[in-house]
């Protein structure tokens, strides 16, 4: 399965690229209830994409993102004030007496005081990461679709729920992020066929056992551990990553836009590394039969799955 992408967060790249529109309503609906409620997972480049807004529409998106940092900060600042007084408490009471409780607090809040130290620098900051760009299932990503004839980016959800399905669906099929090939018509037939999307990525990463990565069978009383391995495709670029995605509405609940990515058996280079699962890339050529699928001609649909870019991977173990 594809755990986590590194993804091309900024629209303006899709619209110079491919000459595709941006939903701008979908962007400042989906900032606009994060604000409201703090909940949707969102790479800091998809937010700094708005940083120079260029239209009113792109004014009131950076503005409902300037609301949540603002909220964030608070939040984070109230925290560290809190874990501060935790550690200075903990000072004093072993200057009196050594205990293991005191230590122990002493330790959990200097932990925490470093980790919102982080994150606030990190709301704080401007130059850019690569981390910034990384979706992990659960986060959003800019996804191309077809409207009307014409390519259009919408934010959605890495992790897909299917209409009609209840919001219980994230908890009870976690693993909705990807869509097994052999399970399109299965699983994933409302979609199949029918809507289609794609996500540009330079890298992909997958949880693998280190003992199957390094191709030996575990010790006697040997125990396994997980290594999160990057791949990154040579020559390096982007590749249009095969998705699927639905638009799900529920009573009293706003709309939710989510996609999984499709995944296929790996080539022998992702098998060596010691993972079962990989992403399809498609060809440029394909991008407009992919986004406008006819649900009468799957075979159509399994040729541009097969006929993929098909670029070496090579992997590295991810920082």
């Amino acid at each position: 399965m594809c755990y986590s992408a590194q993804i091309l967060a900024d629209y303006r790249r899709y619209v110079r690229m491919f000459g595709a529109q941006m939903s701008i309503h979908e962007f400042a609906r989906l900032f606009f209830e994060r604000a409201e409620d703090n909940q949707a997972k969102i790479p800091k480049a998809m937010e700094d994409a708005f940083s120079e807004p260029q239209s009113d529409a792109e004014r009131e998106v950076w503005a409902s993102i300037e609301r949540f940092r603002s909220q964030q900060t608070v939040k984070l600042e109230q925290e560290l004030f809190k874990q501060r007084t935790r550690f200075a408490d903990a000072e004093r009471s072993l200057q009196t007496k050594v205990t293991k409780a005191a230590s122990e607090s002493k330790r959990i809040a200097q932990d925490k005081i470093d980790r919102t130290l982080e994150r606030l620098d990190d709301l704080r900051r401007i130059d850019p990461k690569a981390a910034d760009s990384r979706i992990f299932p659960g986060y959003y990503a800019p996804v191309m679709v077809m409207e009307n004839g014409q390519r259009v980016v919408k934010p959605m959800r890495y992790q897909c729920r299917l209409a009609g399905k209840p919001a219980s669906y994230d908890t009870r099929y976690p693993g909705t992020y990807n869509a097994r090939r052999d399970s399109l018509e299965g699983f994933w037939k409302t979609l199949f066929g029918h809507s289609h999307g794609l996500v540009l990525a330079s890298a992909f990463y997958e949880n693998v056992p280190r003992a199957r990565m390094e191709g030996r069978e575990l010790a006697p009383g040997e125990k396994d551990e997980n290594v999160r391995l990057e791949f990154r495709p040579n020559p390096p670029h982007d590749m249009l990553v095969a998705c699927l995605w639905s638009r799900w509405s529920g009573k009293g609940e706003p709309d939710l836009l989510s996609f999984a990515a499709i995944t296929d058996e790996p080539p022998p280079e992702v098998a060596a590394a010691g993972h079962d699962r990989c992403i399809i890339p498609i060809k440029p050529e394909h991008i407009d039969a992919w986004l406008n699928p006819g649900p009468r001609d799957l075979g159509a649909l399994y040729a541009i799955l097969d006929d993929r870019d098909r670029p070496f991977y090579e992997h590295r173990i991810a920082a």
